[in-house]
């Protein structure tokens, strides 16, 4: 029996599959959980870990069996998160970047469980709903990372681009952050609390909707400095399709987030918009993974062979 544990394998390919379902897995739990708040049913379960006290299971009634369903959707993505790890422990050859980043995922699935419990306890304070997102964001990052990660060799990691390249990349990285932050703000402050009697910050919505919409802007300004680089700088070649489609989730994100706003919000149009912001996050993270690569071990050895190169290799940055 241990033998045949032992001999249990998948390859490469097989293991980089696996990890893109989590990461799809992973975003859709978090257009899901924004069902949740957009329907008003934030509060149809109670209690938690039980739908209601000394029920596990939601009675037939409309907002609990939203709620409900979304538990059991976040039961499925534990599963398959569970198994990135058990593949990056069978994967051959095995790589202990790939074991970390898919533990890191189990931790965050964990913390993100914790805190959805919290923040029904809790009863939809702001606070809570705005750290559920930005933990999701977070794990969307560790997907993203360990998918791309999962497609490369294992080598020593090297600067692609320039300098300049780099530094502009980084801002659009923060400025994205902040974009992504200052959202979570204007939620919090808006009508789709998860539930009519829902605590929501004391702040005018059209205020943090300016304050959020100059950060957008800002976002697509570095990003249209940053396409104008490409063409310009070493490397720059790397970036472009990423770039390019970074610009179009901008323009469509920003489109339905004037309509959704002059139209009072409706729940179908923030839903929408919260797909945006997961597949705008994801490219973000994409974007900054292709300013470094790794060679395959062929090639480094080649390279660390030649005498009197190295500019050949810039200096490294871990990604």
């Amino acid at each position: 029996m241990k033998s045949r544990i032992r001999s249990l394998s998948i390859t490469p390919r097989t293991y980089r599959g696996i990890t893109l379902f989590v990461l799809l897995a992973l975003a859709f739990i978090i257009v899901s959980g924004a069902s949740v708040r957009l329907t008003g049913s934030g509060l149809g379960c109670s209690d938690w870990p039980n739908c209601e006290p000394g029920r596990l299971v939601a009675p037939v009634e409309y907002h609990a069996l939203v709620e409900f369903v979304n538990r059991m959707v976040t039961g499925l993505v534990s599963v398959a998160v569970i198994a990135a790890v058990l593949g990056s422990l069978l994967r051959r050859p095995r790589r202990r970047d790939l074991i970390y980043l898919s533990a890191g995922l189990v931790a965050g699935v964990i913390a993100q469980i914790v805190l959805g419990g919290l923040t029904v306890i809790f009863e939809l304070r702001p606070p809570f709903v705005m750290g559920h997102f930005l933990l999701s964001m977070v794990l969307v990052w560790n997907a993203v990372l360990l998918h791309y990660r999962a497609g490369r060799p294992d080598t020593a990691p090297r600067r692609a681009v320039s300098p300049h390249l780099l530094h502009v990349v980084r801002a659009v990285y923060v400025a994205a952050a902040v974009v992504v932050f200052t959202g979570t703000v204007v939620t919090a402050s808006g009508p789709h609390g998860g539930d009519e009697d829902a605590q929501r910050f004391d702040v005018a919505l059209p205020d943090v909707t300016r304050v959020h919409t100059g950060a957008v802007i800002l976002l697509v300004i570095l990003v249209l400095i940053l396409a104008w680089f490409e063409t310009r700088e070493p490397g720059g070649e790397r970036l472009v399709p990423a770039t390019r489609a970074l610009l179009l989730l901008l323009l469509a994100q920003a489109t339905v987030g004037y309509v959704q706003y002059f139209n009072e919000l409706p729940p179908l149009l923030v839903g929408i918009h919260v797909a945006g912001a997961v597949s705008i996050w994801s490219t973000v993270v994409f974007l900054s993974l292709r300013c470094t690569e790794r060679p395959s071990p062929e090639t480094s050895a080649s390279a660390a062979a030649e005498v009197g190169s190295p500019a050949a290799v810039p200096p490294a940055v871990h990604a």
